[in-house]
């Protein structure tokens, strides 16, 4: 489904094409989407290392390697005849009348930002010089700002010389098979919708939790913390997926609707809903500052303000040095009213729904069935969903390929992210300090008060 600006690509350009994104990820997308014949266009790379298109190339081949990709001769043969390289200052206006012959007169072409988001002012302002964005889109990786301030002025800088129509942020989470699954999993299945609301549901967790540091990192990281790094984009994004209502058609902004209408409605953080944590050794590792207050733990408690989730809550927690690596989400359903078969203290336990997205894609259902035995007393069975597929896609792979076809569907919107920094602002600078723990657990006991009384927390 294409939108006003849709239509197909007729030159890429990727800005900060030596760098570890390009590497890690653009090389291998390009490389698959070169074999589906979908990037069979001039792919410029830009970066102000003095590379040749030769070094370009070989560098290209590496990556594919390093990737564990077998590669077809005849796919790289194509993949590299359309990918040539500039080397120049973001600054110069020569740079870009380069790149804009190097585009080969393709006037709708994609400028793919991944570099630092203090450089998108000059290169948007050289690609207008270039009059590459008069047809042309732009891709922009996250972080889009720090705060809602300068995510608005970031967003003034770009709609100066692109619309918003042909402005597409990345957050890759919104690629993943696994989160594309849980959009089908929740609106092909008739089952579900009558049950999922505030009558049925006891509350959402949703975790992110990853069981090893920074990993040298650490003076970027210090800089970010876990609020900024994960929860305000991907967490909130998974939540808005799970509690959004159905898009009302196939067009790329029904989609993007819905989730933003989640986001408008949860009500903005204060210190009370977040307990955040660092786990024990964290300020000595290199680049981290001695006294750092940099969160590598954060556990928020939201409300959504509608008809369908008023009164639920939503628990979303994320974390470095935790006790395993796994990204999952889990609906909690209310319990029965009361034992039927039982003493009154073998209270059956609460159904749950986990979507798990790390390290495997699974679903499963907890159940409530018979322990084996003479007492009538009821214990949890699981229900897995289980199916042969090939792996799906990366998100790499598809969100490039629907920025290439021109479909911003997967793509986040201005307002939505505004709505989602609107939501953590007041705890970016006005939260109570880390508090430590230990690596290897799952963070710190006092994110405990955010569940209340009568809640555990959903242990991976």
């Amino acid at each position: 489904m294409l939108n006003s600006s849709g239509q197909p690509a007729e030159a890429l350009i990727l800005f900060g094409i030596t760098g570890d994104l390009a590497r890690r990820k653009l090389f291998p997308a390009l490389y698959d989407l070169t074999a589906e014949g979908v990037a069979d266009i001039p792919i410029i790379g830009v970066a102000s290392r003095g590379w040749t298109d030769e070094i370009l190339r070989e560098h290209a081949r590496d990556a594919l390697e390093a990737a564990g990709i077998t590669i077809d001769e005849e796919v790289f043969s194509r993949l590299a005849g359309n990918l040539c390289y500039v080397s120049g200052d973001y600054r110069e206006p020569d740079t870009f009348v380069d790149i804009a012959k190097r585009a080969d007169g393709g006037a709708c072409a994609v400028s793919y930002l991944a570099i630092p988001p203090d450089l998108f002012d000059d290169v948007v302002e050289g690609l207008s010089s270039a009059g590459l964005n008069r047809e042309g889109r732009l891709v922009l990786e996250k972080p889009f700002g720090r705060d809602t301030e300068s995510a608005q002025q970031l967003n003034e800088i770009v709609h100066r010389h692109f619309s918003e129509d042909r402005v597409y942020r990345i957050d890759h989470f919104l690629g993943k098979e696994a989160v594309q699954n849980l959009m089908i999993f929740r609106f092909s299945n008739t089952i579900l919708e009558p049950v999922w609301n505030r009558h049925y549901i006891r509350g959402v967790q949703i975790t992110m939790a990853e069981d090893f540091g920074v990993e040298g990192r650490g003076k970027f990281y210090d800089n970010v913390g876990a609020v900024r790094d994960v929860i305000q984009n991907h967490l909130l994004q998974v939540m808005a997926l799970l509690a959004m209502e159905p898009p009302v058609s196939e067009h790329p902004d029904a989609l993007r609707d819905e989730r933003v209408k989640v986001l408008t409605a949860v009500e903005s953080l204060t210190a009370n809903d977040i307990v955040r944590g660092q786990y024990e050794g964290y300020r000595s590792e290199p680049g981290v500052a001695p006294d750092s207050d940099t969160e590598t733990f954060a556990a928020v408690r939201l409300e959504i303000d509608s008809w369908r989730w008023a009164g639920v809550p939503w628990i979303i927690r994320a974390g470095k040095g935790l006790a395993d690596t796994v990204t999952e989400a889990v609906v909690e359903f209310q319990r029965p009213p009361r034992p039927l078969f039982a003493d009154s203290d073998c209270v059956p336990g609460a159904n749950r729904l986990t979507f798990r997205t790390k390290p495997d894609e699974d679903i499963s259902l907890s159940l409530q069935a018979k322990v084996p035995g003479p007492t009538m007393v009821s214990g949890p069975v699981d229900l897995h969903l289980q199916h042969d597929r090939k792996r799906g896609r990366d998100a790499y792979h598809r969100l490039l390929a629907s920025a290439l076809q021109g479909d911003p569907s997967l793509f986040a919107r201005q307002d939505g992210v505004v709505e989602a920094w609107r939501i953590v602002d007041d705890i970016l600078t006005g939260a109570d300090p880390v508090v430590d723990y230990q690596r290897h657990t799952w963070g710190p006991r006092k994110a405990d008060r955010l569940l209340g009384e009568d809640w555990a927390w959903a242990t991976p």
